[in-house]
């Protein structure tokens, strides 16, 4: 298995706060964890909340625990929300189900990680999430 160095990890930070800031998105948190989900990189703009840290790491925590992007999260927790909570809980809340957390694949399609954001829209901090996990050389699954 392809392991998510710490170079493509910061690569995928650095990378995604370009894309942040070329597209005028309001200032974002980004977390990337590897496979196990333990925090492997991670930055704040200046001028984000006190909470977009927490929020951009239950999007990728999120992510790995399920093996799937946060959309996909999202959908099975409208779907089934009192399954959903029940999961949450197990996970002592570290769970966000909201667009943003996106899995890095590797060449085999096998999950070494997953990148939170959380700031702007979702579907921007999602965008700047798969524009750092390209940019690393790595597949993105959005869900």
């Amino acid at each position: 298995m392809t392991d998510l160095t710490l170079a493509a990890a910061q690569t995928i930070v650095e990378t995604a706060l370009a894309h942040a800031r070329a597209n005028n998105y309001n200032p974002i948190g980004i977390v990337v964890v590897d496979a196990r989900g333990s925090l492997k990189a991670s930055a704040a703009e200046d001028g984000t909340s006190l909470m977009r840290w927490k929020v951009a790491f239950g999007k990728a925590y999120g992510s790995i625990a399920w093996g799937a992007g946060s959309k996909k999260i999202e959908k099975m927790a409208a779907d089934r929300p009192n399954f959903f909570a029940g999961v949450a809980h197990l996970a002592d809340g570290g769970i966000l189900p909201v667009g943003g957390g996106v899995l890095i694949r590797d060449a085999q399609n096998r999950i070494i990680g997953a990148v939170g954001i959380s700031g702007d829209t979702s579907d921007n901090d999602e965008a700047a999430a798969v524009a750092g996990i390209k940019a690393a050389g790595h597949a993105a699954d959005g869900g």
